[in-house]
């Protein structure tokens, strides 16, 4: 019997401790992916300096409420500015418009107060101001100073312009009737038109009080005003006396204009009496020239239609008349106003007044030199019609519409001598000197007839016929005492046809049946 050696396989097991390595590993792949498809998004801000930021520190934060977290910071590729890398959390991928503004909160003193005191102990953070643009994007250029009003806050956004900057700035209020109603956005100065621009913004409870006849003024500062009623001194409020500020309203006698939309331009004048001085915002500019001298017209002189101001003179364009020639009737630009006239001031107005001037010079309007005053001897422009003149048409001069004009004072009187001469010479007065010839003629004619002559004959013989009557009719003639008696007949015969009437009225049968006396019912007395 052999003996048998059993044989021993040994079998390869995974160990019971691999598995939680493997699940770690599974859990962990699967947190990476949960991470990378919930992660927020990454974005990009430029600024002007790092001041107040840190990487791992520095939150991002919308009203309050942490939404990011600021990765890195590092220069811009023109090593001038800074570049913020951050990521925010999953929700805020709706906030990242064209419009979002980024700007770091900090601690500061401006007009408009205090603000960020909080900072101060915590440090500062990025404020994320979400905007309504359609188009998304993931890099943002952040603001260096905090805006005055955030994006998508309701309201009216408007442009002022001025010639100066004055005390205006960023962040100065907006008032109407003393009333704080907006703010100043921005101020910027423009080089190409000399002007400065101011963004406005007017806070959606008050818009309405904004329409195309409002005017803007600088409230800032004192103004002082000295007339012949003496001194007249022009105060803002404690607010705008400190910061600074602008007013807004309609002048007197303007009547309220149309709404107004975003992005509508308005002028700022340097103060209220400003504002008066230059009510209307639209104007039409015309040229007049004279060929005549226009010492004592100035710019600002008043241009009156039969004596109702519609306008003022610009300036004399001098610039143009050197490049005419000498000898040329010398151009003044004058501005024609159509709110002077209650015609809307803007755009429809400026279309009714145009068309009525150019009417009204077909008509015969023309303009000329008028004095104003004999003692300072200054001239405005006056426009009348004058209809010897019917007919005439606008002209043009260098790029305006042109005015005709007719001479004034000497020349003006020259004109009218002129004119009258010319109406003597249409005077048809050979013809009228003839016509007159023949009437004297055929008076001499009809005077030296036969019965002219005898004229005065008939005239005689009546005037003693009618005396003669007259005679007759005296009263010791024998006409008047037959005119008497006829008289007294009959005033008989009317006193009986009376009684007729009577009788006809009692007893109406009379005419019919004779008339019979009823007996006496009563005898007579006798003799006793």
């Amino acid at each position: 019997m052999t003996d048998a050696k059993p044989r021993v396989t040994e079998r390869r097991r995974i160990s019971p401790i691999w598995i939680v390595p493997v699940v770690a590993l599974l859990l962990g792949f699967w947190m990476l992916i949960y991470t990378y498809q919930n992660q927020g998004p990454k974005i990009e801000i430029e600024f002007p300096t790092a001041s107040g930021i840190e990487p791992g520190k520095t939150k991002v934060k919308v009203l309050d409420v942490v939404v990011g977290l600021v990765e890195s910071v590092g220069l811009g590729e023109d090593l001038k500015s800074i570049v913020v890398k951050a990521r925010l959390d999953k929700e805020t991928e709706p906030l990242l418009r064209e419009d979002t503004e980024f700007w770091v909160v900090t601690a500061r003193l401006g007009t408009s107060g205090v603000s960020g005191i909080s900072t101060l102990l915590s440090g500062g953070y990025i404020q994320l101001s979400p905007g309504n643009a359609p188009g998304r994007r993931s890099s943002f250029v952040g603001l260096a100073e905090p805006p005055v009003t955030p994006a998508g806050t309701p309201g009216l956004k408007i442009e002022l312009i001025g010639d100066k900057a004055g005390s205006v700035s960023a962040g100065d209020p907006i008032l109407h009737k003393g009333f704080r109603v907006g703010r100043i956005e921005s101020a910027r100065f423009d080089v190409e038109t000399g002007k400065m621009q101011y963004s406005v913004f007017i806070e959606e409870n008050y818009q309405q009080l904004i329409n195309s006849s409002t005017r803007f003024w600088n409230t800032s500062g004192i103004s002082f005003n000295a007339t012949a009623d003496g001194i007249q001194i022009e105060t803002g409020s404690l607010l705008t006396l400190l910061i600074g500020g602008v007013s807004f309203g309609a002048p007197t006698g303007v009547p309220a204009g149309e709404p107004v939309s975003n992005g509508a331009s308005f002028d700022l004048y340097p103060d209220h009496a400003s504002m008066n001085r230059h009510p209307y915002r639209v104007g039409l500019e015309y040229i007049v020239r004279f060929d005549q001298s226009i010492r004592g017209l100035k710019a600002g002189a008043p241009v009156d239609y039969r004596g109702l101001r519609i306008g003022r003179v610009e300036d004399i364009l001098i610039n143009e008349l050197s490049i005419s020639g000498a000898g040329e009737p010398i151009p003044v630009l004058i501005t024609i106003q159509p709110g002077r006239m209650l015609l809307p001031d803007n755009k429809a107005g400026a279309a009714q007044m145009r068309k009525a001037i150019k009417n009204s010079v077909a008509l015969g309007m023309h303009a000329s030199l008028a004095t104003g005053s004999l003692i300072t001897g200054s001239k405005y422009i006056a426009l009348d019609i004058h209809e010897r003149e019917a007919g005439s048409a606008l002209g043009s001069y260098a790029g305006r519409q042109t005015i005709p004009t007719l001479p004034s004072g000497l020349e003006g009187l020259e004109y009218q001598v002129s004119n009258l001469l010319a109406k003597l010479n249409d005077l048809p007065l050979e013809q009228l000197a003839s016509s007159a010839s023949d009437a004297i003629g055929s008076a001499d004619r009809l005077l030296a007839s036969e019965s002219m002559q005898e004229l005065p004959v008939a005239l005689e013989a009546t005037l003693a016929n009618v005396r003669q009557t007259l005679d007759s009719i005296s009263g010791d003639s024998a006409l008047q005492g037959q005119l008497l008696a006829a008289l007294v007949g009959l005033d008989h015969s009317l006193e009986s046809i009376r009684e007729l009437a009577i009788t006809l009225n009692e007893q109406p049968n009379s005419l019919i049946f004779a008339h019979r006396v009823s007996p006496d019912l009563i005898p007579p007395a006798g003799n006793q």
